[in-house]
């Protein structure tokens, strides 16, 4: 039996009916919804951390592939943590190998839990030297594709994780106005954590200059960190202007 049979029975033996529906309800699976049509099978993360950890010397990068294209999620999450632990673990030919693969298939990293789980863990560092960072970056971030977008946006969750809030600040210019929730989400984040991770007077400074014309998800996580009154002081900044704004 190969290899990847043996991953997708381990994971079939710990599958739950039970999860599968809460997963499928969670996240958003429904007509219209961001998860439309996604598959579950009920297995948990702890558990589908230890099957990555158990196979992943075993599996080559084209089964890794092979999972990614999976109608079920836990399949495709399964395979973006061997692929992690593929890139913390290899020579500089197999990370090149998982980055390059990474990015021919980034519209399968189809869920919010995907992106984050791998993001930031594979592209960061990779782009981290690369000429290309930026450019990778933006186009990422300019896609219709939504996972796309957030790919581009919670990469760089790397690089402010090392204390740098440049390539963050770049990318959240291009995508500080996106009309969706999960990317107005991840926005917010990379900001509060550039307050946390680097210099809360670059958020601040940030703040004082966008604050009015931020979508309220992106301004409640951004502030989420600061003193009450820094946050009182953003939310009353912004309801003001709305009242002006309205009375034009």
């Amino acid at each position: 039996m190969a290899v990847l049979e043996h991953v997708q029975l381990a994971l079939r033996s710990k599958a739950s009916s039970e999860r599968a529906k809460s997963s499928a309800w969670f996240f958003k699976t429904g007509p219209g919804q961001y998860g439309e049509g996604d598959q579950f099978l009920g297995v948990t993360v702890p558990q589908q951390h230890k099957i990555s950890k158990q196979f992943y010397k075993n599996l080559s990068l084209e089964a890794m592939e092979q999972m990614l294209k999976s109608p079920w999620h836990e399949e495709r999450l399964t395979g973006l943590f061997m692929l992690v632990l593929a890139y913390q673990k290899g020579d500089d030919f197999k990370k090149a190998q998982v980055a390059n693969l990474y990015l021919a298939n980034t519209k399968r990293v189809n869920n919010w839990d995907l992106v984050d789980s791998s993001a930031s863990y594979i592209l960061g560092p990779w782009l981290e030297v690369s000429q290309y960072k930026m450019k990778t970056l933006s186009k990422l971030a300019r896609s219709d594709n939504l996972w796309e977008r957030r790919i581009a946006m919670l990469t760089t969750l790397y690089y402010i994780g090392k204390g740098d809030a440049d390539e963050a600040l770049q990318i959240i210019e291009k995508l500080k106005h996106d009309k969706h929730d999960l990317i107005q989400k991840a926005v917010g984040w990379m900001l509060r954590e550039i307050g946390k991770r680097v210099s809360q007077e670059i958020l601040i400074k940030f703040l004082d200059e966008n604050a009015t014309t931020l979508p309220r998800t992106t301004l409640r996580y951004a502030i989420e960190r600061l003193p009450e009154q820094t946050r009182k002081f953003y939310l009353k900044k912004v309801k003001i202007t709305s009242l002006n704004q309205s009375k034009l």
